[in-house]
Parts: structure tokens; C-alpha cells; sequence
């Protein structure tokens, strides 16, 4: 790789890095591959590393980087679109569901789940852990909250196998529809150890209230990584890949 001079330009130098670094990501980089060091990649672009840093940061909040201790700064992988509609109404656990079923345990919500759900405050309910991943990285945690009568036959002992059990037993219910809510929140230190971040990391928390046989039948609580996750909205409904250029910032 050949030294690039940054010619004299009216916009900050650091947003010009920017935009040259963000090309070289499209033609020189895959997904997950490290880049060089601050100090060659100073060298080869001409700048102090200080308007290297501004530049890397602000690739970092637009989630094409991503910092990694004891490992460096790699490449993002692609947006993740949390697309909030009600047009699509799916249990979870689907055939297309790209959600990691991770572990089940009966227990009692937390007061505010309790009430949405209609049980009673020491009334415990199965909370079904999962994950999502995309390219080998960590994006999204979910806890999804199923009173028991509403998967009464659950044999499964306990772990993946349990919450497999429950969301096999929610498909057989008639979804009547599903009610989505969003809001930027931080992640706490059990979601951010799931999500390889730090703790007060902006997340998307996304809500969803599945309703059968006029109430709610379960309750999902989705947290995202913010820096991998894009908001938009539609009569779509669900989360969807995004894949190929589509990576600005939301």
C-alpha cells in the first residue's frame, strides 16, 4: 500500500478521513478483518493521529468499526435493520426466526412484566433467554416472558432443550396480533457481557407484546446493540439482515 495525502479541503480534516477511510473499508477490508495500527494508518493517510482518532471514532458511532479490547479495530459487520410494523404476526420461534434459544428457567417477573402479563406479582412464568448473532458477533439479547398457562404442557427439564419446548407450545396458539415499542436505554453489565460491550453502552430496547385469546401470551424484551442496529420503520414487522452496502448511520 502506497502513502495517500489528503488534499486541502473546506470540510474538517478528520470528516474527509472519514469518507476515505469508509471507501478503503469498501475496497480493501472484508467483515471482521483487523486494521493496520493508528500509527501506520497515520503514516499512510498523511495526518497526525489525532484527526485519525476523530475519524475512527466517528466510523465507530456510524457502525462500520468496531473497538475490541485484546483485539483492535476491526470491521462492522452490516447494520442489523430492527424493522417495527404490525403487519407481520409470528410467534417467536419460527422457521424464520434467526434467534438462538440459550436456556429456560420458571421464575417471577419483574413487577412491571407481571402487570402487562396479567399474573400476580409472585406468580412465576417462563423466562426464555436468547440470542442473536451475525457474522460470529453478539447483537442482540432477548428475554421473552410466557405465563405458564399459556404453554401448559412443557416436559423439557431445564436449558435449551426447555426453551425450545415453550416455543413449540406457543405456536400452537392462534396469534392474534403483536403490539411493538422502542426506546434507546444502556445496557446493563448482564446485557452488556452478552453483547460485548461495556456497561451504559447505548442499546435499542425493543418491546413486544404477543396477544392471544385476548390478553397477552407472552412479552419480549429484545435489547440491540445500538452501534449494530438501524431503526426503520414499515407494515413490515420482525428483524431483518441487511446485507450488502446498505451501513449509514441511522
Amino acid at each position: 500500500m502506497g502513502t495517500t495525502q489528503l488534499e486541502t479541503v473546506p470540510e474538517p480534516k478528520y470528516w474527509h478521513l472519514r469518507t476515505v477511510l469508509s471507501e478503503a473499508l469498501d475496497s480493501e477490508f472484508a467483515v471482521g478483518e483487523i486494521l493496520p495500527n493508528e500509527r501506520d494508518l497515520a503514516a499512510r493517510f498523511g495526518v497526525a493521529r489525532a484527526t485519525l482518532r476523530q475519524a475512527l471514532e466517528q466510523l465507530e458511532l456510524e457502525g462500520r468499526l468496531q473497538r475490541r479490547r485484546g483485539v483492535g479495530t476491526t470491521v462492522a459487520p452490516p447494520r442489523m435493520g430492527v424493522s417495527v410494523g404490525t403487519a407481520q404476526h409470528a410467534w417467536p420461534g419460527g422457521p424464520s426466526d434467526a434467534w438462538q434459544a440459550l436456556d429456560c428457567v420458571l421464575e417471577v417477573p419483574p413487577a412491571a412484566v407481571a402487570e402487562t402479563l396479567v399474573t400476580g406479582r409472585e406468580e412465576p412464568v417462563h423466562v426464555v433467554r436468547r440470542s442473536r448473532v451475525t457474522h460470529g458477533q453478539p447483537v442482540a439479547a432477548e428475554l421473552l416472558y410466557v405465563p405458564a398457562d399459556s404453554v401448559p404442557a412443557i416436559d423439557a427439564p431445564s436449558g435449551a432443550a426447555r426453551a425450545r419446548a415453550v416455543l413449540r407450545e406457543l405456536q400452537r396458539l392462534e396469534l392474534e396480533r403483536q403490539e411493538n415499542a422502542v426506546e434507546l436505554g444502556s445496557a446493563r453489565a448482564d446485557e452488556a457481557r452478552e453483547l460485548d460491550r461495556l456497561p451504559g453502552a447505548p442499546v435499542l430496547v425493543v418491546t413486544t407484546r404477543f396477544i392471544a385469546r385476548g390478553r397477552t401470551a407472552a412479552l419480549s424484551v429484545a435489547t440491540y446493540r445500538a452501534d449494530t442496529c438501524r431503526l426503520t420503520f414499515g407494515d413490515s414487522g420482525g428483524v431483518q439482515i441487511h446485507h450488502g452496502p446498505e451501513r449509514q448511520a441511522s
